[in-house]
């Protein structure tokens, strides 16, 4: 079922997305050579808690992070560990999900450790560009495919790969809602986006085949021929006149 959101619905999750998008910013900042994603995720934790919010991930089918950290061939749910440290050159892919006053947040961003390899900067640059993209064709009476084509279209027009088994979701009361939001598709087909739907955005890129391999641990995904992978989200609300991406203002006024 698709649950639309009100106006004071949306100011919530508003609230919800800035912390978010705050904890990002700070992960990122310290994300230096030698420290472990498990420090990482531990930085996000103490922030979200201070914040009054909780973990949207942390325990979610038995995940059992804050963070999901991935790091350069894995595409998402990697695992915080104080076994994995950041290297310089490393491509870090990081996802976070908050609770907030009984809505969620949700957001991912990717970014290099030091200098990266202009295959992995060029990655990166295309994937954000896809979210650009995606969020573009976000309006009233619009159709899923038409998000995913534009995806797809951006992504395979530089010669990456768009991953199929991983999509994003509608948000609200819980963390995947309807619909489902492919990276791929026709513009034109699915489901009419109507105002009061907020749905998480979220391109996951391969610098070569789409595919996937998941780990022994049930959860890290990898690229299946151990190429770069990126990953960026936000949360974006339908309203009557376009669509807003939740949680920008409130996490730069905050």
């Amino acid at each position: 079922m698709i649950c639309l959101k009100s106006d004071r619905e949306l100011q919530t999750m508003d609230r919800a997305n800035g912390l978010v998008h705050r904890v990002l910013r700070a992960v990122e900042k310290a994300a230096d050579p030698g420290v472990s994603t498990g420090d990482l995720d531990r930085l996000a934790e103490e922030m979200i808690r201070a914040d009054g919010g909780v973990p949207a991930f942390k325990g979610y089918r038995g995940f059992p992070g804050t963070l999901c950290t991935s790091v350069n061939d894995v595409i998402v749910h990697g695992i915080p560990s104080g076994k994995v440290r950041l290297r310089e050159g490393d491509l870090v892919s990081v996802d976070c999900g908050v609770l907030l006053d009984g809505f969620f947040g949700d957001a991912a961003v990717s970014f290099g450790v030091g200098e990266v390899s202009s295959e992995a900067r060029r990655l990166m640059d295309v994937t954000r560009k896809c979210l650009d993209d995606a969020v573009e064709a976000v309006q009233p009476d619009a159709r899923l495919g038409d998000i995913g084509a534009a995806v797809q279209r951006r992504a395979e027009d530089a010669g990456f790969g768009v991953v199929r088994e991983f999509v994003g979701h509608g948000i609200g009361r819980a963390l995947h809602e309807e619909p489902q939001v492919p990276n791929y598709g026709k513009a034109g087909h699915g489901q009419r986006l109507k105002p009061g739907l907020v749905i998480a955005i979220e391109p996951m890129i391969t610098a070569g085949s789409w595919r996937v391999q998941i780990d022994d641990d049930g959860w890290t995904a990898r690229t299946e021929d151990g190429r770069l992978a990126a990953h960026f989200e936000c949360s974006v609300a339908v309203t009557a006149d376009g669509r807003r991406v939740l949680g920008l203002e409130e996490s730069i006024h905050a």
